[in-house]
């Protein structure tokens, strides 16, 4: 089969990444020497101009990248996996692979367009555009790994440039604290994770994941091995009571960066986690029933913690580990029971969140940004910031709102048709347990009103606050990726059938991996 277009897919983000960086050097070298100006007219550069090559750049290097996806996509459905190997570096793209590629590709675009008015001017500009792209290419790097060791590089390179762009304003204590913390936890999880990939080696002679798979088998080493790999990939993956360094991570990265990591990058943490696991399903039967007790004990802990938060981000960030939940359960559902459509459910689950929990970051950054002031100095709205928002900026607010609505499961939403799917499949068991869980797991997406609601009714209160008085107009690149991700929330919720050609795919790799 004509690997050609999955080079270029995981190449092309890899390779544009250091070339955005030089090439925004350069323009800033140029200016800085009056060596180039875009117009006779123009006597100082303003913000927009210094970083604009390097934020277009970036895009078009995204946007190309869609060309290799859809010719390895045809190749996917035409005939199964796309299969490479390029020396020690094994690739393959399947379902859940493309599932990624397609996710990381549609949000780093959307990010890199929202964030130019919001990091316009600001040192490193260039720096924060280039660690985009490349942690485009190293998530679609991450999917489509073939052997544990390199599931491992690729899940390095990704952690190493998420703790740079967590970290961007490291000149503010609080960000470079969550920034060090994330990069403390994700180091001893990623240590974890290289020791268990030895024990795999040892007794397995082989890293390679379809071999392991084969040759696996009951045995403690490699029951410890799995453990030590649930663990390391674990912590990426935010299961609790791994979960520690997210909230601050999120609350203080870049409103860009936080969607990412909602989206995507705890996701890559998932698909580590499952790509290991299901390598190692012959050791043991209780993978699925690890996934399941994961999802609940995520479910609860993100609903509570969420509960009491007045930080807007934070809250957010406490409530993407109750959603992360949502996720495991049907994962777990699939893998413990055989049923495929649970393993699918959990799979457009993580399509839908990833697709609400950008718009909702997205939106909260669109406020900061166009309250200013102290908001956006802090990097961060509470509640009562909010007041009114509707009335000056309606679209950052029924963004906002179709967000926050979607991630309770209201119907007509995505959130809804993702979490009925999870929950379907789980009642299709039969299994009392499963049962059980399953309407624990649809009481708590009730509970979350208690702080999605206040968010809604926060914006469209009739009296704006101060901080909405005195807000600026929202850019169009701003309100751009608000609106196409809101229509894709509705479009979703009305029209599921739409991500089939994703999630079916997907969830088909997953029980797959795991010989169901």
């Amino acid at each position: 089969m004509n690997s050609t277009a999955l080079i270029w897919l995981v190449a092309l983000p890899l390779v544009a990444g250091p070339a955005v960086y030089l090439v925004g050097r350069l323009q800033c070298w140029m200016l800085d020497f009056g060596f180039w100006m875009p117009s006779r007219s123009i006597q100082h550069p303003t913000p927009a101009i210094q970083g604009g090559v390097a934020r277009w750049l970036a895009l078009a290097a995204l946007a190309g990248a869609w060309l290799p996806l859809a010719l390895a996509a045809r190749e996917l459905a035409s005939g199964g996996a796309v299969a490479l190997a390029v020396g020690a570096v094994a690739l393959r793209l399947d379902g859940l692979g493309l599932l990624v590629a397609a996710l990381a590709l549609a949000l780093g675009g959307l990010v890199a367009l929202f964030s130019g008015p919001d990091l316009a001017g600001r040192v490193g500009e260039e720096k924060y555009y280039a660690l985009v792209v490349v942690l485009v290419g190293a998530l679609i790097g991450l999917a489509c790994a073939g052997d544990l060791f390199n599931l491992w590089v690729w899940f390095e390179l990704t952690a190493v440039v998420s703790y740079v762009l967590v970290a961007f304003y490291h000149r503010q204590p609080a960000a470079l604290e969550a920034g060090v913390k994330y990069l403390l936890q994700g180091t001893a999880g990623s240590v974890l994770a290289l020791l268990g990939i030895a024990l795999v080696l040892a007794q397995a002679g082989t890293l390679d994941l379809a071999q392991i798979h084969a040759r696996a088998a009951g045995s403690p080493a490699l029951l410890a091995a799995g453990a030590l790999l649930l663990v390391g990939f674990g912590v990426k993956a935010a299961l609790v009571p791994l979960h520690a360094w997210l909230p601050d991570a999120y609350e203080q990265a870049p409103s860009g960066v936080s969607a990412i990591m909602s989206a995507v990058v705890t996701k890559a943490g998932l698909v580590a986690l499952l790509r290991a696991l299901g390598a190692l399903a012959g050791v043991t039967l209780s993978w699925g029933t690890l996934l399941i007790g994961f999802g609940a004990l995520n479910i609860l802990a993100g609903n509570l913690l969420a509960l009491r938060q007045t930080q807007v981000k934070r809250l957010l960030a406490y409530s993407s580990l109750g959603q992360l939940g949502y996720i495991f359960l049907g994962l777990g559902i699939g893998v413990y029971a055989g049923q495929a459509a649970g393993a699918q459910g959990g799979l457009f689950h993580l399509l839908t969140h990833a697709l609400m929990s950008a718009l909702a970051f997205l939106a909260v950054g669109a406020l900061i940004y166009s309250l200013g002031g102290a908001a956006r100095e802090r990097g961060s709205l509470v509640v009562g910031d909010l007041a009114g928002a509707a009335r000056r900026y309606p679209l950052a607010a029924l963004a906002l709102s179709v967000a926050a609505l979607g991630l309770a499961g209201l119907p007509p939403l995505a959130g809804f048709m993702s979490k009925w799917q999870i929950f379907v499949a789980g009642f299709a068991t039969r299994s009392p347990a499963i049962m059980a869980l399953v309407v624990f797991a649809a009481l708590n997406s009730v509970l979350s009103l208690a702080y999605y609601a206040p968010l809604v009714n926060a914006v469209y209160r009739l009296e704006p606050s101060a901080a909405v008085r005195r807000g600026q107009a929202l850019p169009a690149a701003m309100r751009a990726p608000l609106g196409l991700l809101a229509l894709a929330v509705l479009a979703l919720g009305v029209w599921p059938g739409l991500a089939a050609w994703l999630t079916g795919p997907a969830g088909a790799a997953v029980m797959a991996a795991f010989g169901r």
